[in-house]
């Protein structure tokens, strides 16, 4: 097992945040400085001006009307700082892919929190100007945030109206297909008065567990860099192994003809019955071994 996660939690232990972590609750830790000096070294993350200078594409804009990532433009940086200064903030994403060090970050922390190797993991580099910070919202990833410069105030709640989405939702705008299927409604149009305030000063770390209300706004101009990791549920990793199992037949590999023709759709019908009765069958021995060993390396 690397170090990272260790790093960013010194002088916790891991038992106390895999506690935190099961719980879904936050876990902040401040004054991190030796055991992260490798990540806040990094040439870019100097200043805003330094990440905006070696930055070699577009950078996401949040337009103020939301002040969030589900209404932004992407812009040259030139533009972005300029936009910056009249209060947008600013995402630089996947800044990994200019950082052989975040990516073994990246690697180590997966490695170390024991998450599936479908796991889409990046970073992500925000900068607020301040008194602006970004809209309640939640995820459907979990978060490592690392104060680099400046201020900045969290309010994380509970998430009372959804239990483990699977797909991200701001406050105020319309919830897609899926989540509308499973969530409890009316969402809240307010953060809750029970959520917790965070202050966060360079070398803070704030670990916001998935799925839990959040908003921010920057008492200083504010840069901080975020490990992302949007990890797959149990119904990614059982329909992964599924697909990769039907894949072998032929049968199942047939094109799923006449559902849609009013007189051929029985045949339709009857074939389908067929292919899921023998899978059913089958799959009364699977097992979670089984399932894993298709989607997972084995533990060591």
């Amino acid at each position: 097992m690397s170090k990272a996660l260790e790093s960013l939690i010194y002088p916790k232990s891991k038992d106390e945040f895999f506690l935190s972590y099961e719980s879904n609750s936050p876990f902040v830790v401040h004054e991190l400085k030796d055991s992260i000096s490798d990540l806040t070294k990094l040439p870019f993350l100097k200043s805003l001006e330094d990440l905006v200078h070696m930055w070699p594409q577009k950078v996401d804009v949040h337009l103020p009307k939301v002040s969030d990532e589900a209404s932004a433009v992407q812009a040259s940086t030139g533009d972005a700082i300029k936009m910056f200064e009249n209060g947008m903030g600013l995402l630089f994403n996947d800044a990994n892919l200019i950082s052989p060090l975040l990516n073994q970050w990246l690697k180590d922390l997966k490695q170390d929190m024991g998450l599936s190797a479908m796991t889409y993991a990046r970073n992500l580099i925000y900068a607020t100007k301040a008194g602006k910070g970004t809209a309640a919202h939640f995820d459907q990833n979990m978060n490592f945030v690392i104060q680099i410069h400046g201020t900045k105030k969290w309010w994380i709640a509970d998430n009372k109206n959804v239990e483990n989405p699977m797909t991200r939702h701001t406050m105020g705008l319309p919830m897609d297909d899926e989540l509308t299927g499973y969530a409890m409604a009316p969402m809240p149009t307010k953060m809750p008065d029970d959520a917790t305030e965070i202050t966060l000063k360079p070398g803070s770390m704030l670990f916001v567990p998935r799925g839990s209300w959040h908003s921010t706004e920057a008492v200083t101009d504010a840069l901080s860099l975020n490990f992302t990791f949007s990890a797959p549920t149990w119904i990614d990793v059982f329909t992964a192994a599924l697909r990769s199992r039907l894949s072998l037949s032929p049968e199942w590999r047939q094109t799923a003809d006449f559902v849609s023709d009013q007189q051929r759709h029985p045949v339709a019908v009857e074939k389908f019955n067929m292919l899921l009765t023998e899978l059913s069958f089958e799959a009364a021995d699977w097992k979670a071994e089984d399932i894993l060993s298709v989607t997972e390396s084995t533990p060591q």
